[in-house]
């Protein structure tokens, strides 16, 4: 597995038929971009390695760890909080007014073998800034009793909250101001426990510039409606793992620690479907990392590292941001930037858009944004601030894996016991980048104000303020702003392309958009402007308005392949004939154009997501319900490193499940390895780790996954022998393989099933 960091929770090691591995060669993870920038010239000489401090094991006083970081001429950190006032801080949030809500995994990875890891003590806590010198000075226990919270999300006077272990969000508010919650609401429930290692799960619960709410793993975003969450599923699945961001023009930015990916999921949205690029960023140039102290504590063992033992590439790829402030060099602002904590480094990377397909570019040669000396720096996330700064979370600790990767006998166990790694814990750190040229922007206060003033901050150079505005102004729902918003959305009122743009989405959360606005808009000098007139002009796609369908299809030879692209997504699913005519024209009118022709191959399949029940039609309920139940699984634990198509990741972390021969055979090979792990080469080639034992969950759980495998990647029914045999594993299969293997303590090695295996392809 690779290395994971809390911050990666949810960086899914794929947990079936092989556990997302971590890559042995300096192989980039897939990724994706999409910006308008170009990459920046900063660079060291082509044959300049940095310089590599030792790995010395003193846990560090802030100031002492503030004097270790080696950033870029004319930056440097300062302390925002610390320990004791924080302790094992993995994501913040702020209010409109700035107060800071930090969550806590306080019980996560207290020792190597996890004890304690699902005790109920964990907290958010709450900081204020009271004298306005940058760093809090007062705090309170906002909520207590929490096992792992995981995302956070403020709304007007009230915090959204997930927890580990459970797919429900409450919503939290503190009536007499004392600084602790004293109400608590449901906003979305499931009502059941949400599967899988804490890595597994889900981050993120951002509303994006689309109105909205985004996470993680699971296949849903969410609406606000009347206090509530309100579902929409995806029906593609979600992407990503341990932090989700978007840029100013509302691009989703995932990353998939466990398949050794840093940076996925941003070609396209996905309610769209899944759409990846193996070369979205360079093998020999961003997937290695350079980092400034050794770094023996690894994962995956002495593959992983240089001869100088210093980490080679990506492996807990987490906490990702793109830059939107206004207080650092503006040559910053629209950069991708993503931590690495088992390298101690955090990356920075220009997002590059080559017609209509988005590129990651290290912005330096063999060297790093930001890195440290200190040995446990852990940094687990990122965010723009409201002062207009970068802030960094640094769980500041020794373990960064969660200890189900952390085992008796493992490589990266025995470097935790002989360098005493466990005892490291308990602390965290909050920091801020800022530049010697700037100075903090002011303190937002933009709770208990007017909607008329909330409408200044549209266009505020800060994408902070720009997005805390439009997210106030819906959620007070005070429509007599509609028209200085129609006025500013269609350039009658001054305002830059950024405040136009998320005028015309504050119009669409009131659900006051109309045709008058989006004509206007489809006209836009701005492209992006274009692209989102044509974004929401869905709803009049879906009512097969032909008149409309005709005006947006004008912009089909548009010079920006942004524009094209979004006509493309927006009609490429419509049965309606003109609507239909407009994609065969975009298409036909640029046939090299690989973006144009990989979106069409996404929605196709996307449709096809969408009437998947079809195919189920002829199963018991029973076995229909083992099958979606797997579905969930897999799509939540296991694609992050097979693939959401069971084809594998570029970055083979690990093997293809469609059409392998250990999945196509005798159901008796998957359920032993899904009981028990599976180890060593299959077909002549390795992977770099082992998959690991899935024996503890239940019967059902097991039977469930290997059900969705198997109909998904093999069909409804498998061919084993002189006969066929149903894709569907039941509950009494497994607890039957279960008990006549009870004493097998060690993952299989494939050989061990060759006696029921079919023959290996031939050549």
């Amino acid at each position: 597995m690779k290395h994971i960091n809390l911050k990666y929770s949810v960086f899914a090691f794929a947990v079936v038929i092989y556990a997302c591995s971590v890559k042995v060669a300096t192989k980039s993870p897939v990724a994706t971009t999409v910006a308008t920038t170009t990459p920046s010239a900063i660079a060291t000489p082509k044959d300049t390695l940095p310089t590599v401090a030792p790995f010395i094991l003193t846990p560090l006083t802030p100031e002492q760890s503030q004097a270790k970081f080696i950033i870029p001429e004319g930056y440097h950190m300062e302390l925002v909080a610390s320990e004791p006032m924080i302790t094992e801080p993995v994501a913040i949030a702020w209010d409109g007014n700035a107060k800071m809500y930090v969550a806590q995994m306080e019980t996560y990875t207290q020792d190597a073998d996890g004890t304690g890891t699902k005790d109920k003590i964990s907290r958010v806590m709450l900081l204020e800034d009271t004298d306005n010198d940058g760093k809090m000075d007062k705090s309170s226990v906002f909520i207590k009793e929490m096992v792992l919270p995981r995302m956070l999300l403020c709304v007007n006077h009230e915090l959204l909250v997930n927890e580990t272990d459970t797919y429900d969000i409450y919503s939290y508010k503190d009536t007499n101001g004392d600084g602790v919650s004293d109400v608590k609401k449901a906003v979305y429930t499931v009502g059941k426990v949400a599967p899988g290692n804490l890595e597994h799960q889900r981050s993120g619960l951002v509303w994006n510039l689309d109105n909205y709410i985004y996470q993680t793993v699971d296949p849903i975003r969410f609406r606000y409606v009347n206090g509530l969450l309100k579902p929409d599923s995806l029906h593609s699945g979600s992407n990503g793992q341990w932090g989700l961001t978007f840029d100013n023009y509302g691009r989703l930015f995932f990353s998939r620690g466990g398949g050794e990916n840093a940076g996925s999921g941003f070609q396209i949205n996905p309610k769209y479907g899944q759409l990846e690029f193996a070369d979205a960023y360079s093998e020999e140039t961003f997937s290695p990392v350079w980092s400034s102290i050794q770094n023996p504590d690894v994962q995956g063992g002495l593959p992983r590292v240089r001869p100088d033992s210093t980490l080679n590439h990506f492996t807990s790829a987490n906490g990702q941001s793109i830059f939107r402030g206004d207080r650092l060099p503006a040559d910053l602002v629209g950069d991708y930037i993503i931590n690495e904590p088992v390298a101690r480094i955090i990356r920075r990377a220009k997002v590059v858009n080559r017609d209509g397909k988005t590129y990651l570019e290290n912005v330096y040669h063999h060297k790093e944004f930001i890195s440290s000396t200190d040995a446990f720096f852990r940094p687990v996330n990122t965010y723009s601030g409201p002062d207009g700064c970068l802030y960094i979370i640094d769980m500041n600790r020794g373990i960064i894996q969660e200890s189900n990767w952390t085992q008796k006998g493992s490589y990266l166990r025995g470097k935790i016991d002989y360098y005493g790694l466990a005892k490291v814990n308990q602390r965290g750190r909050i920091w801020r980048l800022v530049h010697d040229g700037y100075k903090r922007g002011p303190k937002p206060a933009l709770l208990d104000i007017p909607a008329a003033k909330l409408l200044t901050y549209l266009d505020h150079p800060n994408g902070w303020w720009r997005d805390n505005a439009q997210k106030q102004i819906i959620v007070l729902g005070d429509k007599s702003v509609v028209p200085e918003l129609k006025l500013m959305a269609t350039g009658k009122k001054n305002a830059s392309a950024l405040g136009r743009l998320h005028a015309l989405w504050t119009l669409e959360g009131l659900n006051e958009i109309n045709k008058e606005i989006l004509d206007v808009a489809l006209n836009d000098a701005d492209p992006q402007i274009r692209r989102a007139a044509i974004w929401m002009s869905e709803p009049y796609i879906k009512q097969n308005d032909n008149q409309w369908i005709e005006k947006i299809g004008k912009l089909t030879a548009d010079p920006n392949y942004d524009v094209k692209t979004q006509l493309l997504l927006s009609v490429g699913s419509s049965k309606n004939e003109a609507a239909k005519a407009i994609a065969q024209s975009i298409l036909a009118q640029n046939p090299t154009n690989q973006m144009l022709a990989s979106v069409k191959k996404s929605i196709d399949k996307n449709e096809d997501a969408k009437i998947y029940g079809i195919k189920l039609a002829g199963f018991t309920p029973a076995d229909r319900k083992l099958i979606t139940n797997g579905s969930e699984i897999y799509k939540s634990m296991c694609s992050p490193c097979h693939g959401g198509d069971g084809n594998g990741l570029p970055t083979n972390a690990a093997p293809a499940l469609r059409g392998a021969r250990h999945v196509n055979a005798d159901k008796e090979i998957a359920t032993r390895i899904l009981l028990h792990g599976l180890k060593g080469p299959i077909d002549g080639k390795t992977y770099p780790s082992e998959m690991a034992s899935m024996k503890d969950n239940s019967d059902e759980w097991i039977a469930s996954v290997l059900s969705y495998i198997r109909y998904e990647f093999v069909g409804t029914s498998i061919r084993v022998g002189k006969g066929r045999q149903s894709a569907v594993v039941q509950p009494a299969d497994v607890k039957a393989l279960r008990d006549q293997y009870s004493t097998v303590n060690t993952a299989w090695t494939i050989d061990a099933f060759d006696s029921l295996l079919p023959a290996p392809p031939k050549n």
